[in-house]
This record gives C-alpha cells, sequence and structure tokens, in this order.
C-alpha cells in the first residue's frame, strides 16, 4: 500500500469518527426523552468542551494548572452580560454565536494571566495559577457590577435575535445548540494537535530543555498554548450560561477547576478522547450521586486517588493498552483473569459503600436509628452486625483483589511475550 492510499484511509477513518460523533449527539434526544437526561446530556457537552481545553495545558503542553475555572467563569459572565445587553436592545447579536463572546473573553484573559503564569513552568507555573484562580474568585465578591455579588447575574436567552428562527426556550433546542458547538470545539482543538503548534507543544511537555536546544521558544509555546485554550474554555462557559442562565462567583472558583481537572484526569490526559470519556463520565456520576448520597465527593476523590495510584493513564489509557493484544488476538486470554478479579471487587465497592453510607447516616441523619436503602435492602447504621458485615466484605473484597491481581499480572505477562513472540506491535 502507498503512502499517499495509507493517508487517504487514515483521512477517511477520523471522518467517519467524527461523523459518528455528531451522529450520537444527534440520535441522543430520541432515544433519552426525559428533560432531565437531555438537560444532564447538555452538561456533558459543555464539560467535553472544557475538560478539552484543560487537556490542551496538562495532556498537550504538560502545564498543570489549578486555576482553568477563571476563563470558564469569565466566559459565561461576558456572554450573559451580552445576552443582556441584546434583550435591553443596546446592540444586536444572535444567540447561536454568544459563545465566541464566552471564547473572546477567556482568550483575552488567557493573553493578560498567561503572559504572566507561562513564563514559569513545572511547580512554579502551578502555583502562579492557584494563586490567579484564588484571586478571581475573590474579586467576584467585590467587582458586585460585573460578577453580581454572591447572588451573581442572570439573564433570559430566548430572545428574537437568531440564526434559525429558534426560540432556545425547550431544553432540547439548547441542547442541538450545545451539541453543534460541542462538535466544532472538540474537531478544532483535536486539529490543533496535528498543526506545528501541537507538535512543539508536545515536544515542551516532553523535554522542553531538548526543544529549546533545537530552537524553539518554550515560553511563547506555552502562551500559545495557554491563551487558545482559555479560548475554548470560554466557549464552554458561554454555554453553560446559556444553558442555566445564570453565573455565580463559585464558578470561576477552586471548586470548579478541581472539578475539571478530575474530569481531565479520570478520562486519561494521553490520549484526546480521554477528556471526553472523563467529562461524560464524571457529570454522569455526579448528577446520579449527588441525588443518591450525601458522600458523592468522597466517592470522587476515592475514584481519583484509585486512577492516580493504579491507572496514571485514565480510562483512556487502559482502553488504549487493550489495543495491541486486540489486534493480535490474544484479548480472549485476559478476559478469565478479570471476571475472576471482578467478584472480589464488586465486594469491595460494596463494602466500602456500606460504611460510607453508614457513616453518613449517623453523623448527619436527624435519626440515625432509621434504615437504609442500600443493595435492595434495609440496613440499621446503629446496628453493631451491619458494621461488622460491611467491614468484613470490605476486608475480604480488598484481600480476594490483591490476590487476584496475580493471576491478571500473569495472564499480561503471558499475553506481551506472545506478542514479542510474533513481531506483534504492544
Amino acid at each position: 500500500m502507498s503512502q499517499s492510499q495509507t493517508a487517504r484511509g487514515a483521512l477517511l477513518w477520523h471522518i467517519g469518527i467524527w461523523a459518528l460523533f455528531a451522529l450520537v449527539i444527534a440520535v441522543l434526544p430520541y432515544i433519552f426523552t426525559s428533560s432531565s437526561s437531555i438537560s444532564m446530556m447538555s452538561q456533558m457537552g459543555v464539560f467535553i468542551i472544557f475538560a478539552l481545553s484543560y487537556n490542551m495545558l496538562l495532556g498537550e503542553a504538560g502545564m498543570l494548572s489549578f486555576g482553568h475555572a477563571v476563563y470558564f467563569g469569565l466566559g459565561g459572565f461576558f456572554t450573559l452580560h451580552a445576552i443582556r445587553a441584546v434583550n435591553d436592545g443596546v446592540w444586536s447579536f444572535p444567540l447561536e454565536l454568544m459563545p465566541l463572546v464566552g471564547g473572546a473573553g477567556g482568550l483575552a484573559f488567557g493573553i493578560i494571566f498567561g503572559s504572566i503564569s507561562t513564563r514559569r513552568a513545572g511547580v512554579t507555573f502551578a502555583m502562579i495559577t492557584l494563586g490567579i484562580g484564588s484571586m478571581v474568585e475573590s474579586s467576584a465578591n467585590m467587582f458586585t457590577d460585573f460578577f453580581g455579588g454572591e447572588s451573581g447575574i442572570s439573564g433570559n436567552r430566548v430572545t428574537d435575535v437568531t440564526l434559525f428562527g429558534f426560540s432556545y426556550g425547550p431544553s432540547v433546542e439548547v441542547y442541538y445548540l450545545i451539541g453543534a458547538w460541542t462538535v466544532i470545539a472538540a474537531v478544532a482543538m483535536y486539529l490543533l494537535t496535528k498543526t506545528p503548534l501541537g507538535r512543539i507543544s508536545n515536544a515542551v511537555r516532553d523535554n522542553p530543555e531538548r526543544a529549546q536546544f533545537v530552537g524553539y521558544n518554550t515560553t511563547i509555546a506555552r502562551f500559545i498554548q495557554f491563551s487558545l485554550s482559555g479560548f475554548f474554555a470560554g466557549i464552554a462557559g458561554g454555554l453553560f450560561a446559556i444553558m442555566f442562565e445564570i453565573m455565580t462567583a463559585p464558578n470561576v472558583g477552586l471548586v470548579q477547576s478541581g472539578a475539571v481537572l478530575l474530569m481531565t484526569f479520570i478520562g486519561g490526559v494521553g490520549l484526546f478522547f480521554g477528556p471526553i470519556i472523563g467529562a461524560v463520565l464524571v457529570t454522569y456520576m455526579h448528577t446520579a450521586l449527588s441525588g443518591f448520597s450525601e458522600g458523592w465527593i468522597l466517592y470522587f476523590g476515592l475514584m481519583f486517588v484509585f486512577m492516580v495510584m493504579y491507572a496514571p493513564g485514565g480510562i483512556a489509557g487502559v482502553i488504549y493498552a487493550h489495543a495491541a493484544p486486540w489486534r493480535a488476538g490474544l484479548l480472549w486470554r485476559l478476559l478469565p483473569s478479570y471476571l475472576l478479579v471482578l467478584l472480589p471487587a464488586l465486594l469491595a465497592i460494596a463494602g466500602l459503600v456500606a460504611v460510607v453510607e453508614m457513616g453518613y447516616q449517623l453523623s448527619l441523619a436527624y435519626d440515625p436509628s432509621s434504615p437504609i436503602d442500600l443493595f435492595y435492602m434495609q440496613i440499621n447504621a446503629t446496628s453493631l452486625w451491619s458494621w461488622l458485615v460491611a467491614l468484613l466484605g470490605l476486608a475480604v473484597g480488598i484481600a480476594g483483589v490483591l490476590a487476584t491481581a496475580r493471576v491478571v499480572r500473569a495472564r499480561w505477562a503471558g499475553v506481551n511475550r506472545s506478542m514479542q513472540a510474533t513481531g506483534a506491535k504492544t
């Protein structure tokens, strides 16, 4: 096969993947028709853009930021002010393009703050972004004309100034607006990874000294990447403002910055589709767990610690690790060991959930003796037997996972030896 045919095949493959991505977004409202599902999917679209913009920093350029919500939140505030100006008749601008206002705000402040923070790298850069995030969050309660104080600012997205004649009152119309921008922004960020800037950013991430030695200005590369990341974060913030019609101080705060870090890291910073997986998973879990348990933040924290310790490449990294065995036709050898470790893992998770929920019941419930509906059973948090069973399940599950993990490692070693013997790519 010639080089041109290979390139053409790769191009068609990428076009097909992105077309499938757009098709999935288009058909989802016909499958999940409830208003709560549509709202959750809209949030997923917003946070996909936000997580991908953060991946431009951490995944592509190796810049760990603790204040990325600054550009997300400021983009949302600028968008709401623009919407209010349209509603007041001050100017005319279609709602479909309002996310560009948020992007412009994110870009402007990305340039301002990036000119300071990107002069340093590593831990120093991270501390500067933390300081900037704290400063902007504090300023949100000081400059009330722009930020609205503790109550924030609100606006009405329903306007007569539109490109396609939609009112954007129904949530499904907002969903398709967010979906369209999700595809556009994701494709744009993916294409940026294939540009010389993307290649230079990767070089700065992997070996900044070598990149500087061959003639690249690492500071300028980080600055441009930082500014563009702020632009896309501002687009996400603009879509968030359109969806919820309100922006408050926490939207620029450290909690929001921590959330996008969580999404990106859990999904995987090494591969482009990692933050997409992370944004979808974390948004779903946030929506589902927040209504289920008071300790949903604790579960997020435990998941993050687990990923850092045992799967630093995130979910995308785990998926990618199985690509080589799949191509070599050896993936089936791993499945029995996975099934073997699944039972003790589920037992450990059940024991952990029971311990956490009983702990919250004892500390926060008005009547700690009232039973908890858990695993289709009623559990009494004040019963010693409930605690003994939960702790025993947790201990046995962890011991079982540790024991069966040896089998998984042995199977992986055998698969790697088989691939090396056959010359398969690992």
